[in-house]
Formats: structure tokens, sequence, C-alpha cells
């Protein structure tokens, strides 16, 4: 899988790779963040569709998510998002993503910096520019795909211009999935109770789910949509949000020292250093997996190597173009090493209990309430991963934050996590 990271001009214009003068390509674009199920479907087509054309299949990927980056002009005075600037609602990194692109045989994935500028751009101009430059003669949509300045690029108008030009043609995935309510602006809220909790709307009536809905200014999605993944973490609901992904949803960064307080009663935890890549549920306490990565420092430069990382120093592209003082530098991507690192049965990977919240046993006596992800392998041995990029996965919500009494009680509740744990992933 080769990769192009493409940055717009001033005033938004893309110098789009030329992939070939003679083979075409079929396109699916989006952000696609967290790959779901409904991403997925579209990429497989894609995928599925570029074979039988004998063409290059092509996912286009914007990053940061659109959203964020209007989110964050509105509130910035029309700014663009500087590039240090993290995205705490985004589902999944793009290194992730790429991992998962990879595994599903796409042959190119072309990365754009979404900036306002180039929001403005209409759909038919985008359109335009990836039949003339990147040689698409197929795209490929899922149904409430919308594009271009102000989104005015619907499904309708997408069909339309291509039967008016016959230069492409559009394939659209519909769903089957139904729709879910969710709030409009919806909190993370820990659950009161132990336990994975379920669906608030499971058991009302037509009438107390018209009620719901109006106290919750709850608003129709699709079920399968990142807007539902993110809205069921928010709340702990892991099992529901992972049903809708197709696989376990993760986090991903660097082991860094906390108060090493588990080590002595214990329990060493790994605690991630901010930021974490990839969306933190709720606060609470997780059954899941730790996976070591590797050195933080080897996983980096190895990820500016596969993936096109911007690192002159480092690395050499396979390709470098430039328009209009804009380069286009591409990559060839393998995650083989990584991949090893995750799989099932890696020597890497250990059953973990997983805590998210600001460890509301010592907050007092320590004075420090910041939010902390940390996660205790279930090994025989401690494992030293400070300075390693790990990601943790998790499978299931085992309780809320709890103040105890006394370490003691503590360190018995810790116990019965450790057991639950291993119940659960056994399954």
């Amino acid at each position: 899988m080769d990769i192009f990271r493409l940055t717009p001009d001033p005033s938004g214009n893309i110098a789009w790779p030329t992939l070939s003068t003679t083979k075409k390509s079929v396109v699916t674009v989006g952000a696609f963040d967290g790959l779901h199920r409904g991403h997925r479907r579209v990429i497989a087509r894609t995928v599925e569709r570029a074979k039988e054309l004998n063409a290059y299949s092509v996912v286009i990927m914007f990053d940061p998510r659109p959203a964020f980056v209007h989110a964050y002009a509105k509130a910035h005075a029309g700014m663009d998002v500087p590039a240090n600037v993290h995205d705490p609602d985004a589902i999944t990194a793009v290194d992730a993503r790429l991992r998962m692109l990879s595994a599903m045989h796409v042959d190119y994935v072309l990365i754009v910096r979404y900036t306002l500028a180039f929001s403005e751009k209409s759909f038919r101009f985008f359109l335009g520019q990836l039949v003339g430059k990147v040689g698409m003669r197929l795209l490929v949509l899922g149904e409430d795909a919308r594009m271009g300045a102000k989104l005015e690029g619907d499904i309708k108008k997408i069909q339309d211009l291509a039967a008016a030009t016959g230069v492409f043609e559009l394939e659209v995935i519909t769903d089957d999935d139904g729709k879910v309510r969710v709030p409009a602006q919806f909190k993370p809220i820990a659950p009161e109770e132990p336990g994975e909790p379920g669906d608030p709307l499971a058991g009302l009536n037509k009438d107390e789910r018209r009620s719901w809905s109006k106290k919750n200014n709850a608003r129709e999605v699709r079920s399968v949509s990142s807007t539902n993944v993110r809205y069921l973490l928010s709340q702990g609901r892991v099992r529901d949000a992972n049903a809708i992904l197709g696989h376990p949803h993760g986090v991903e960064g660097t082991v860094t020292h906390g108060e090493e307080r588990g080590r002595t009663i214990g329990f060493p935890t790994a605690n991630l250093e901010e930021p974490i890549e990839g969306y933190l549920p709720v606060d609470g306490v997780y059954a899941g997996w730790l996976i070591d990565l590797g050195p933080a420092d080897d996983y980096e430069r190895d990820q500016q190597e596969l993936s096109g990382k911007p690192n002159p120093e480092e690395q050499q592209p396979l390709a470098s173009v430039t328009v209009s003082d804009t380069p286009i530098v591409s990559h060839r991507f393998s995650s083989s090493a990584i991949d090893s690192r995750l799989a099932p049965e890696s020597p890497f990977r250990w059953p973990a209990a997983i805590s998210i919240g600001t460890k509301p046993t010592y907050s007092e006596q320590t004075g420090r309430n910041e939010r902390v992800l940390e996660a205790y392998a279930l090994t025989d041995d401690w494992i030293d991963l400070y300075g390693h990029r790990v990601r943790v996965e998790f499978e299931g919500f085992l309780r809320p934050q709890i103040k105890f009494d006394t370490t003691e009680e503590l360190v018995d509740e810790l116990k019965h996590n450790v057991e639950q744990t291993r119940d659960m992933l056994s399954k």
C-alpha cells in the first residue's frame, strides 16, 4: 500500500498525484474515523471493484476530521487547526487506520490535510480533480455521504454530475443497520453501577422514548456511525461500541512514570502520557488488553519511514514533486512488524485491568486531579514498558470509579477486578 500525504496550498488547491497514465482508479472518500463496519463495507467494495476493473483502489482520507476543523475555527476566530493540536474526539489514530486499510489490501491512501480553504472548494471541482489527476473511473460512497463547500454535494447531486459528464460512475453502498437516537450535545456520563450499562431506551414504550428524546434533545443518526460509537464510549457501553466497530476499541500512547503507587500495593500499572491517540471512554474500570508496540522512538522512526510522516532528516520518499510550493510525498506502507505484536497470540499482548479517572482514593492527599489512563497487565512478572508505545484495547466495563476508605479495601477490589477481567476475556 502506497501513501501520499497532501497539504493544500493557501488557496485550498491540492497537487494531486498522477498514479498512472494508463490505469484508472476506483475511489472512496471520507474521514473514516474508527473504520467501523460501515466504512469497511464501502472500502471492501472499492477494493473489489478495482480488481474487477483492473484499476487501482484509492482511499482518500481527511485528517484532521472536518468536524474538528470547523469546530476549532468557530472557537478560534476562523483559524485552521495548528499541526500540534490534538483532537480528543477522534476515535482512531491515523496510524491505526492505516494498519487496517493495509490489511484490506488497498492500493493507495491519499491523506489530505483538511483545511478551511480546501473546504470551500465545490464538490464539482473536487471530483473533477479526481477524474483528471487521480484517474477516477468509479466513485464508491455510503448513502449519506456529502462533500464540497457547505456539504452541497449529496448523493443525488453527485449522481446527476456523473450522468451529465459521463467521465465517472457512482456506486452507492446502502445501510441496512437502522438508526438510533443520540443526544445532540452528549457529554461523558459514568455509569453508577458495576457491569456493562445497557441501552437507556430498551423496554420503553413510544411515549417514553419520545419523552427521553425531548429531555436529551436527541437526534436521529445511523446506528453504524462514528457519532454513535463516540456516544456509546462516552457512556461506558464498550461492547455495543465494539459491535459497531467490528473490533475492540483501542487507544495508543507512550508509557510514562506515574506516582508508582500501584507497584507498592502489588498492582504495577502502565500509565499513558498525554496526548493519548484515540477516544478515551468515560471514567471507570475496564477489562481489556495491553499491547507493547515497542520503544516509542523506534515506533516513531518506523512510522515515519512506512507511512510518510514528515521527517526529511531521517527518510527519503519514494516520490517527491512540488507544485505551487505544495509538496507531494509518497511512501510505501507495511505494518508487518506491528501486526505481529498485535496478533491474538502475540507474546507482546496481555490481558489487562484498565482504569481511567482521577484516582479518587488518593486525590485529596496528593492534590492531583488530572485524568489518567493506567493498565495493569495480568502477568506473573512485572513488565518494564517505560518509554514504550502501547495500545490499550477495551472489551467491557467493570465498574465506576470509587473512593475507598483504606488502601486495603482498594486492594481487595482490584483483586476482584482482576478475576473479572480474566473471566470476561476467557469468554
